[in-house]
């Protein structure tokens, strides 16, 4: 058994998790942290593929009563049958594009300097949202049962954005919620729901077109990333739930400004091989 590379998995399903679900971007600091590690290769990609599911089944098990209470009452109660209408709505635009533009969005912008640009507009972006709500732009929408299906089709052809690396899916989609009239704590959430179709069909598409890569041997490696990626996540969701209860996402925006900062400065520079 390769230890080192267990190790490397663990530090790749920690970055995952503490990642997934805050407005940073996930696959930015994948991209950043695989180069980082010498873990090159398409097979890095499917590792990182899984150790998102990881992630997302942390949002699973804290919401399992939520989800449980939509699956009984789906054929019969209008208020689970709104909530799932709204996820599918939510979810639709960013899974089509994502299958229309995946080849090209991993060809050609799953590099650094791309992460760093989407860091560095994504902080920006943040800082313009907050800006509107302290000027006291108005929240109509208080929690997630309060969501109309055109609030869900607005929230997911914004998250279409992020599948720019470095953009971050939970930033777009808290972010893009906030402007469209959430509060804080209802686009957190809602961000977390959309989550789970995403990312698991994101999941299922790639494990099953990168089939030929996986082998008996990866399973430790891929059981070590998933495992720590859902720990860690579960930690970071029950945090920034209280986080966003009390505090702005100003944070988060100056740290993506000041890391996609620090990558253009080091690959300028020759400091770090941010491209492995």
């Amino acid at each position: 058994m390769d230890f080192p590379l267990l190790i490397k998995a663990a530090i790749m399903g920690v970055v995952e998790g503490l990642t997934e679900f805050l407005p940073i971007s996930s696959t930015g600091h994948l991209i950043l942290a695989a180069a980082l590690l010498d873990m090159p290769g398409e097979k890095i990609k499917l590792f990182e593929v899984v150790i998102q599911t990881g992630a997302i089944m942390a949002i699973v098990s804290l919401y399992a009563a939520k989800l449980w209470e939509t699956l009984v009452g789906l054929p019969t109660e209008r208020q689970a049958q709104r909530f799932t209408l709204n996820i599918v709505v939510g979810f639709f635009p960013a899974a089509l594009a994502g299958v229309l533009f995946i080849d090209f969005i991993k060809g050609v912008l799953f590099n650094p300097v791309v992460v760093a640009m989407g860091f560095i507009a994504g902080g920006f972006v943040i800082l313009w949202a907050e800006h509107l709500q302290k000027r006291g732009t108005p929240a109509h929408i208080d929690d997630v049962d309060s969501v109309r299906w055109q609030d869900a089709l607005k929230v997911g052809l914004v998250q279409c954005t992020a599948l720019v690396p470095g953009v971050s899916r939970s930033g777009a989609t808290i972010i893009g919620a906030m402007l469209l009239g959430f509060n804080r704590k209802a686009a957190t959430e809602f961000s977390f729901f959309l989550a789970i179709p995403m990312l698991f069909g994101a999941a299922a598409y790639d494990i099953y077109k990168n089939r030929d890569l996986l082998s008996a041997a990866d399973i430790p490696l891929f059981a070590v990333g998933l495992v720590v990626s859902w720990l860690s996540a579960w930690v970071c969701v029950k945090w920034l739930l209280r986080f966003v209860g009390k505090h702005t996402f100003v944070p988060f925006a100056w740290y993506r400004i000041a890391f996609g900062g620090l990558i253009l400065l080091t690959a300028f520079m020759g400091w770090v091989d941010w491209g492995g």
